[in-house]
């Protein structure tokens, strides 16, 4: 793991000129758009094929690295081109999967907005101490898991890495053994998973109830965690096949995949936002417990809302996590350019992810603090 010590030498020399960069992909924009709100330089890092939408956002991009692919991030010479514009890196999705968790922690040494150490969390596929290990330590309710299908003996979710883009998934639902072994053969002659990925697969119960997107971020400057808006998801082809009758769906021969596509915008009752501060609140403390100094600045809790069926009359929702982000969400998307619900609430004003980002960094860059919210 790189020491702190090593990025903050490099941070020193920094003062107040900094550059905000990013990985073009995921949620790029949304940095891209809040960096420059804030009056920062900018740069994003592009794959050869990927880059015209940034192109064609000229007032995003002050600087562009185009590489033949993402991973070459990596390639001593390209860190070299980030240290010297001074960039603080803004890690997402893409960034983590195309250049690896490993290589991230040991061989990328540029100034990263964020926690590097807790990025591992999200693979729950590779590491014990994932994400529902976390939450568990947290006190968040997560779904009941199955260490093999044939403990499976109710609708149940399987969670396996898409066959051909390991950044989507190549999920699927099943309620028996049976069916379970039915859908593998299917999706493998589909093509949409591969059989040695099942070796790495993720059982669990599917909990039923409508999905929220909670978008948090987490200020060590003011040792706070912020709940700034909710998202929900978009996906192929689910989307759509839940859009028909029953019987068409029951008489259909294609396989459910969950590709995301777009997020769109989602509210909670006013009565259930104290609970969503609560998990807010118990996540940051396990992380700071468990991954010092804690996360820093976004992480989204991907919950389902549920409650008991015996008793709707009086139970109470209860929220199950059943994905986390420890860093930038892709639904924060929906914010950019108008900003996010929540902010508002706080600021007088809303404002997207992306410039709470760049508020914190500019902010840290004026009181000498950025040490203390890089890795």
């Amino acid at each position: 793991m790189i020491k702190r010590e090593e990025v903050w030498r490099i941070v020193e020399d920094y003062g107040e000129d900094v550059t905000i960069g990013v990985v073009g992909s995921h949620s790029a924009l949304d940095v891209l758009d809040g960096a420059k709100d804030e009056g920062f330089k900018t740069l994003v890092v592009c794959q050869e094929g990927r880059e015209e939408t940034y192109k064609r956002f000229k007032r995003l991009v002050d600087k562009m690295i185009v590489l033949k692919k993402f991973s070459d991030i990596i390639n001593p010479e390209v860190q070299d081109k980030l240290r010297k514009e001074h960039t603080v890196w803004i890690p997402n999705r893409s960034f983590v999967v195309y250049t690896g968790v490993e290589r991230i922690e040991n061989e990328f040494l540029v100034p990263m907005f964020g926690n590097r150490s807790i990025l591992r969390i999200e693979d729950r596929e590779k590491y014990e101490k994932n994400y529902y290990w976390l939450c568990e330590k947290a006190g968040i309710p997560i779904p009941r898991r199955y260490k093999s299908p044939d403990e499976i003996d109710r609708l149940a979710m399987v969670k396996v890495s898409h066959a051909k883009r390991k950044v989507e998934r190549g999920f699927f639902t099943c309620a028996s053994p049976k069916e379970y072994y039915e859908k593998v053969n299917q999706l493998i002659k589909a093509g949409v998973i591969d059989e040695k990925d099942l070796k790495k697969q993720w059982m669990e119960e599917y909990i039923v109830g409508p999905v929220f997107n909670f978008n948090y971020f987490h200020s060590l400057l003011k040792d706070e965690t912020e709940f700034l808006s909710i998202d929900r998801r978009i996906e192929t082809n689910l989307d759509g096949l839940v859009r028909i009758p029953a019987k068409q769906q029951l008489a259909t021969d294609i396989p459910t995949t969950y590709l995301i596509v777009g997020h769109t915008a989602a509210t909670i009752r006013e009565s259930q936002i104290q609970m969503v501060f609560k998990m807010g609140d118990q996540f940051t403390k396990a992380s700071k417990e468990f991954f010092p100094p804690a996360v820093i600045g976004p992480f989204c809790l991907q919950s389902i809302a549920t409650s008991n069926f015996a008793d709707l009359a009086t139970s109470e929702l209860t929220y199950y996590v059943y994905d986390v982000a420890v860093r930038i969400g892709g639904g924060t998307n929906v914010f950019l350019g108008v900003g996010s619900q929540y902010s508002k609430l706080y600021y007088d004003e809303p404002i997207s992810m992306g410039r709470r980002v760049a508020m914190e960094i500019k902010n840290a860059t004026k009181t000498k603090r950025l040490k203390e919210i890089v890795t």
